[in-house]
């Protein structure tokens, strides 16, 4: 039986990074994943990529709407390894700090929390106003939360846009235990 993980977009820039990773969690074959994107994550990606909407829902197992408050993963008893929000907004970052879960997406990350499960945030802002860096450092201390910004790698002396995406893409499945096969490791300095 296939292991469940969540995976979420919010409306800040990302979209290459959310499609890079449910391709990554796909070839893994030992997850199943669920799906949902904001309203305005759905926006981004059309200024982000060619992609439509309906092919992202294809790269998931199982899609819900942010209005769907009722679905699976709003319940603790719906088992899954946790969940990964990529691109998460400071929008989102905030009610998620502050428990206010009006939408599948908040509910599925409180719900995330109140278990312990893993949540990975790619947090996706620049500059960091002080509320952000904030409501960061709250989730910081919560069991289970890591926040994995979507920062440049150069050690692994990337020739395009893509072998970036891929590489961070990479690090923030990590705590999953999804290895991606052409992740490229710092090997030290000798």
């Amino acid at each position: 039986m296939k292991k469940r993980m969540i995976v979420a977009a919010s409306g800040a820039s990302g979209s290459p990074l959310l499609i890079q990773c449910l391709k990554i969690i796909r070839e893994d074959g030992f997850f199943e994943t669920d799906l949902i994107m904001s309203e305005g994550a759905k926006v981004t990606l059309k200024h982000e990529t060619d992609m439509t909407v309906e092919e992202v829902y294809a790269l998931a197992d199982h899609v819900y709407e942010p209005g769907q408050i009722g679905e699976k993963p709003a319940s603790g008893s719906y088992r899954t390894e946790g969940m990964l929000i990529v691109p998460c907004s400071m929008k989102t970052l905030a009610g998620i700090c502050g428990g206010y879960a009006q939408s599948l997406l908040l509910r599925a990350a409180d719900v995330t929390i109140k278990e312990q499960r893993t949540l990975v945030l790619a947090a996706r802002e620049t500059p960091l106003s002080a509320i952000h860096l904030r409501n960061l450092h709250e989730l910081s201390m919560l069991p289970g939360v890591r926040i994995i910004p979507p920062m440049l790698t150069y050690y692994i002396r990337p020739k395009t846009v893509e072998e970036m995406t891929y590489h961070t893409a990479a690090k923030l499945l990590e705590p999953f235990g999804i290895e991606a096969p052409d992740y490229k490791r710092w090997e030290g300095i000798g």
